[in-house]
């Protein structure tokens, strides 16, 4: 299995596709970074200007920890349309190149292949997301050094310790990791039943948007149908940032995206399992 695992990841980093989303985010967060860095006492002005006339900020509060927290709150919602990219390719780029057959007719079973193929996928998606972590805290460490981290909540301002935010950090772009594992998921499952690439993609990134809107639609129906969707979790991250952390939400947030992760594969098993290969 760990063979075939490696075989996938091959064929993922030999198209040029895969690496758009390491280039975007290589080239996005270091312009992000750059712009706070020259615009340095505004762009924390312009963050805390409705608390400017109560509080006094005294210390390093731009840091690596309050410029990362930026950005993943930014863009957390933008890099499932880099995982489809590569995810809704797993299988029907082999229908699109006319590989099946020659895949199926190895000594290895339909299910270690929708499986390798799988593993890969989310491989490569928790690779992004890593790659995200580190382009963010690691310039960001760089530019900006470290120090407490303010979090502005709805209610309330909460300033986190230095030694107490690593792991939040840490959790946080894990629980993001699970959130892209389920995109891929999502895209994995209508890659099995099409034979081009562009379908399981602009299909996924339909259906994210769609999801989006209606998860922001205050109507009872809506608002009822909103617990079932994987895109109603996808910004509990920020739980992590609370204090005290609402670990009863969390948990429940990762086992319905752990759900969505294990029915969406068991049904691209079920149906590559029964499909009839042609060519």
């Amino acid at each position: 299995m760990f063979t075939l695992i490696r075989i996938e990841l091959f064929k993922i980093f030999s198209k040029w596709r895969t690496y758009i989303g390491f280039i975007a985010i290589a080239a996005l967060i270091p312009l992000i970074e750059i712009a706070m860095l020259i615009q340095k006492e505004r762009t924390f002005d312009w963050i805390t200007r409705s608390m400017g006339q109560s509080f006094i900020f005294v210390g390093n509060f731009l840091n690596t920890y309050f410029v990362s927290y930026l950005i993943i709150n930014s863009i957390a919602l933008h890099i499932p349309f880099l995982i489809t990219l590569v995810a809704g390719d797993l299988l029907a780029g082999e229908a699109t190149a006319g590989t099946y057959r020659m895949l199926l007719t190895r000594p290895v079973s339909r299910f270690k292949v929708v499986t390798s193929k799988f593993a890969a996928g989310l491989i490569y998606a928790n690779m992004l997301v890593f790659w995200l972590a580190l382009i963010s805290m690691g310039l960001g460490y760089i530019l900006f050094g470290t120090g407490e981290l303010i979090v502005s909540k709805s209610s309330q301002i909460i300033i986190f310790e230095r030694t107490d935010v690593i792991w939040r950090f840490v959790l946080a772009y894990g629980y993001a990791a699970l959130c892209m594992c389920v995109v891929t998921s999502v895209a994995f499952f209508f890659s099995s039943l099409v034979e081009n690439a562009i379908g399981p993609i602009i299909t996924t990134m339909a259906i994210i948007i769609v999801f989006l809107i209606i998860s922001a639609i205050d109507i009872d129906f809506f608002q009822k149908l909103k617990p079932f969707l994987f895109t109603s979790y996808m910004l509990n991250w920020q739980s992590f940032f609370d204090s005290p952390v609402d670990i009863d939400s969390i948990i429940k947030a990762v086992l319905v995206l752990a759900g969505h992760i294990a029915v969406l594969y068991t049904a691209t098993l079920l149906i590559f399992k029964r499909k009839d290969i042609l060519t």
